[in-house]
This record gives C-alpha cells, sequence and structure tokens, in this order.
C-alpha cells in the first residue's frame, strides 16, 4: 500500500428497499447455489442507480457503487455531496458499522470515528465508562486512557456532568464528547461525518482547530464530512464529490468545492421563477429575471455597474412590500445585501392586480472574480414574506483576478450594503 492508508477497490452497497437484512430465503438460497458454484452472486447484476429525486422500478438499489479511492497518510480529505448522494454510507463501510456488498477496503492503522449522535455510548453508562469503554475498543490500556483523561473531559467541557448516564445529555454534549474521545484516544485516522453541525458555533471552531492539529501537528488522516464548505476549504487539503453512489470528482480543494457547487443537475439552463421555495398564496409570480436573465445561471461582466432585478406577478390584495437580496460566496457566506425598506425603512406599496417590480442595483466597484450565489425574497420588513427564493440563481463574475493581494478575512469584516 506504499504510503496508502486506507484503500477502497471497486466497493458498492446494495439495499433492497423495504427489507430488512439480504432479503427472502429464495434470494439467500440462489445466493449460496450461484456461490457453491464459483459464480457471482445474481443480484449484484441488477438495481438502480441511487437518485432519490427519481421514483425506480427495481427494489434494489446501489447506495454506492463502484468506489475507488486512496487516501495518504496525513491527508485531510473533505467528502462532499448531496443529501442522499452516498457520504454516511462511505463512512459507515469504513468504520465497519455496516459491510460492502462489493469490493474490499484496505486499512492501515487503528480508526476513530464520529457517525451520528450518540454513536459508540451506552446509554445507561456515565460520560466516564463510555471514555473507557471506547479507549478499550481501540485497544488501548486503562493507564493509557487515563492519562488522557483530563484532556477529553476539559475538550468536551462535560467536566460537571462526566458521572452522570450519558442518556440525561442533551444532543450538543454528547457531540462533544463523541468528538472528544474521537480526537484525543490517538487514532491513526479519524472519521467525522457531518454531525459537528450539531454542536454550538465556539464547539465546532475549536473541533476543526483540533482536526488541524491532528492532521498537521501529528501526521494523522482525517476523513470529513459536511455541508459547510468554509469549513471543508479551510480544513481540507483534498476534496472528494460523490454523486448518486459514484465518485464525481477527486482533485484539491478548490476544484473541488467549485465542480461541487457548480454542478447542480442542470440548474444553469433552469428558470429562475422555478426556484421559488415559498410563496404567500395571495399572489402569484410569472417571471423573474436577474442581471437581465430568466434563467438561473447568468455572467457579471467586467465594467458592469447594475444588476437589474424584474419581478412580475399578480396580487389579490394590495401590498406594502420591500424587495431584499443577498449575494453569497459559493460556501453560502453572506458577501453583500440589498434591502433598503429593512435598512432604511423605504416600504413600497403596490395594488392587487398585475404589478411589475423593477430594481437596478448599484454594484461594488470591485468584483473579484468567481461565483455568486443570489437569494430572493420579497417581503413587508418585520411583518411579513410574500416570497422566498433562496440560491435561486448563480452568478458568474468575471471580475478580477482571483489570489491577488491580500485575500479579507471574511469573520473580521461587515455586510456590504448595496444602493440603488
Amino acid at each position: 500500500m506504499s504510503h496508502s492508508v486506507i484503500e477502497f477497490n471497486n466497493v458498492g452497497k446494495q439495499y433492497i428497499l423495504g427489507t430488512i437484512g439480504t432479503g427472502t430465503l429464495s434470494h439467500d438460497l440462489n445466493r449460496w447455489w450461484a456461490n457453491i458454484r464459483g459464480k457471482e452472486d445474481p443480484y449484484l447484476k441488477i438495481g438502480e442507480t441511487n437518485d432519490r429525486t427519481q421514483k425506480g422500478d427495481s427494489r434494489f438499489v446501489w447506495a454506492l457503487r463502484d468506489i475507488n479511492l486512496k487516501v495518504e497518510q496525513g491527508d485531510v480529505v473533505g467528502i462532499v455531496g448531496k443529501n442522499g448522494a452516498g457520504k454516511s454510507t462511505l463512512l459507515k463501510i469504513l468504520s465497519r458499522v455496516t459491510s460492502p456488498t462489493t469490493g474490499d477496503i484496505k486499512i492501515k492503522g487503528r480508526i476513530a470515528s464520529l457517525l451520528e449522535v450518540g454513536t459508540g455510548f451506552h446509554p445507561e453508562m456515565t460520560g466516564r465508562e463510555n471514555i473507557f469503554m471506547n479507549g478499550s475498543i481501540m485497544g488501548m490500556t486503562k493507564a493509557e486512557i487515563r492519562s488522557k483523561l483530563d484532556e477529553i473531559v476539559d475538550f468536551a467541557g462535560v467536566a460537571k456532568y462526566v458521572d452522570t448516564p450519558v442518556k440525561r445529555y442533551s444532543s450538543g454534549m454528547m457531540v462533544r464528547l463523541g468528538f472528544a474521545i474521537a480526537a484525543h484516544l490517538e487514532p491513526e485516522i479519524l472519521v467525522v461525518d457531518e454531525v459537528l453541525a450539531v454542536g454550538d458555533a465556539e464547539f465546532q471552531k475549536k473541533a476543526i482547530g483540533k482536526m488541524q492539529d491532528v492532521s498537521k501537528g501529528q501526521g494523522r488522516t482525517v476523513l470529513f464530512v459536511s455541508h459547510n464548505m468554509a469549513a471543508v476549504r479551510s480544513l481540507c487539503t483534498r476534496g472528494v464529490v460523490l454523486k448518486n453512489g459514484m465518485v464525481d470528482y477527486i482533485g484539491n480543494i478548490p476544484d473541488t468545492l467549485d465542480h461541487y457547487l457548480k454542478d447542480d443537475d442542470g440548474k444553469q439552463n433552469d428558470l429562475i421563477v422555478n426556484n421559488i421555495k415559498w410563496k404567500k398564496n395571495t399572489i402569484e409570480i410569472s417571471n423573474i429575471e436577474i442581471n437581465n436573465s430568466k434563467e438561473s445561471y447568468s455572467s457579471i461582466k467586467n465594467g458592469q455597474k447594475h444588476l437589474d432585478v424584474l419581478i412580475e406577478g399578480t396580487s389579490e390584495d394590495d401590498m406594502a412590500y420591500d424587495v431584499m437580496m443577498i449575494l453569497k460566496s459559493k460556501e453560502g457566506v453572506p458577501l453583500a445585501s440589498y434591502a433598503k425598506g429593512h435598512y432604511m425603512g423605504n416600504i413600497e406599496h403596490i395594488s392587487k392586480g398585475h404589478f411589475v417590480i423593477h430594481k437596478q442595483i448599484e454594484l461594488p466597484k470591485i468584483l473579484t472574480k468567481g461565483v455568486v450565489n443570489v437569494d430572493l425574497f420579497i417581503h413587508h420588513p418585520m411583518v411579513e414574506y410574500y416570497l422566498k427564493a433562496p440560491y435561486c440563481c448563480i452568478l458568474d463574475c468575471e471580475g478580477f483576478q482571483k489570489d491577488y493581494g491580500k485575500a479579507i478575512d471574511q469573520e473580521g469584516f461587515g455586510l456590504i450594503g448595496l444602493d440603488d
């Protein structure tokens, strides 16, 4: 395996919808008969791709298929993908929670996993007892665990409750203790699912810092699944995109996130009006144009000074309204907002019937190159919403070259208010 600590070889996981276990007795007999004749499992030849958006005809579904991946020692690998793409299944197979249907995995070193709230805990045992139990499972002696005990309890921030059964813990406390155990018991491989999102902001920051220490300072391997793109970008060195249970892309983190965030199953050719998530039942929206485009993907040209927004529809009632637009980074970090009614009290009014709302929003004088996501809302500030369309379109800024000069620290600066 050279320097590889994890190696996936044609790994696949098949499930039978609505069935617990391997299915019926006849299925098991068919598998047995094929096996003694040296034949392939007949049920591996059938099954559909793991696309949760499409209704299928087969009861056999491949949650994962043909996964080939090598992870080197010291790599911090971010695994991203939509809900249902197979990320958690991959980590469960790696952590031996479930076994693969096809293929095999070669692992060099001990694995500590944090997959779900409460995973690896006995609810009737205290926090202290669970620490010793998890350490013993990993092959550590009592003396080794005892030497780490104070550090684990301090990191988790549960000193007051360490002798309380964990069934009394909140989900946040469970995650804190679970991560502290996984990170401090010196595994060669640390596997963390998106369960960290349960913790508060202070703990998430502390946990990411610890994972950086584990990988960079101690040369250990980390596999990290998250929908927080900012955390993946700051922590990981390599990225893997899973799509419908298969590896869609492998590369460095900037390229991986660009690929993942731009690939939205044809959303680039979709209409903005089709991306409305919610609207009040007294209004109908017939057309939305942003950047003079009805489609949910357009480009902001170099030197462009304004962003035009057009909304057409009908209302059964008179409306007192404000248009709010938020521009976000690829990771979902707000960069700028337009909301004059919210900030300055400029509430506008339209009569019932057909309406056309047109705004010409001034863009910042300098835009860097890259992708910007747009949230669009119509609301009466502090009263009610009429329309909600988060992530309704993508703007690709030609802008200035990236990586020119010092990058802006998003945490140290405020939100930019846009004018018209």
